[in-house]
């Protein structure tokens, strides 16, 4: 299992890139936290979801 945003989810092996797409993420405009380390957007691509890893996605909104 994984942790993405305190929900466990059974996702072993995924592509991180490909779980932002799935779930609609706008890749411009979140920030991902992968076991306590920010991942770089240009990384999203080669990081692989692996058993037991805690994910932290935050998205950013405009305004004022």
């Amino acid at each position: 299992m994984i942790k993405i945003n305190g929900e466990n989810k059974d996702l072993n092996n995924l592509n991180l890139m490909e779980y932002l797409k799935s779930c609609g993420y706008k890749i411009e405009v979140v920030a991902v936290e992968l076991n306590g380390n920010i991942v770089k957007k240009a990384d999203y691509v080669n990081t692989t979801l692996h058993d037991g890893d805690v994910v932290e996605i935050v998205s950013f909104v405009g305004g004022g």
